[in-house]
């Protein structure tokens, strides 16, 4: 091996004595005043990436309270547009002469399909308990307790359908629950 092969860089004699002057660069000492602005110009660039954090941060912020209010104002966008058909039904039914009260009644068939469908679609969902269910206080609101050969606390009539939207109760479904004997 010759001497060009070990070293490729034959301006530099040995790498040791290399390093040791650039460490020695390194340590050579500045002048108070170079001290002094270096110091104040890594001040500056700290306040102005701190100012450029905040900025950002309040931005995504204020994005944020404006997304938020999007969805509010909005959200029942999607619900609207299934109900607009169910209304165009019921204006179509109110607009014609009622002389036929079988067709009439299956318009009002075919409109309940509609918003039922409509319901679906919003995830919308009926609690309708049957006969014999067991009380439920989260989805059931009891209206009068009366004796029955039933299970106690079980429903024995349906007053009024409840419903769901999205698993949470918008208005629960009134029964009557049978008493304990």
């Amino acid at each position: 091996m010759t001497q060009e092969n070990q070293n490729p860089n034959p301006e530099q004699e040995n790498p040791a004595e290399q390093t040791q002057a650039d460490a020695a660069e390194a340590v050579t000492p500045q002048t108070p005043e170079q001290e002094i602005a270096d110091l104040n110009q890594k001040l500056t660039d700290m306040q102005d990436n701190f100012l450029r954090a905040k900025a950002e941060g309040e931005n995504i912020r204020r994005r944020a309270v404006e997304d938020i209010a999007k969805a509010h104002k909005f959200a029942i966008e999607s619900f609207a547009e299934h109900l607009v058909p169910v209304t165009d039904s019921l204006y179509a039914a109110l607009s014609t002469d009622a002389g036929d009260a079988k067709a009439f009644k299956e318009g009002l068939e075919i409109t309940l399909k509609q918003l039922l469908s409509a319901f679906e679609k919003g995830r919308m969902t009926e609690i309708n308990p049957a006969v014999g269910d067991k009380f439920d206080p989260h989805h059931h609101q009891a209206i009068a307790s009366v004796p029955s050969e039933q299970e106690p606390n079980t429903v024995v009539s349906v007053l009024q359908k409840g419903y769901t939207v999205a698993d949470r109760v918008l208005r629960p479904s009134l029964v009557t629950v049978s008493a304990p004997k």
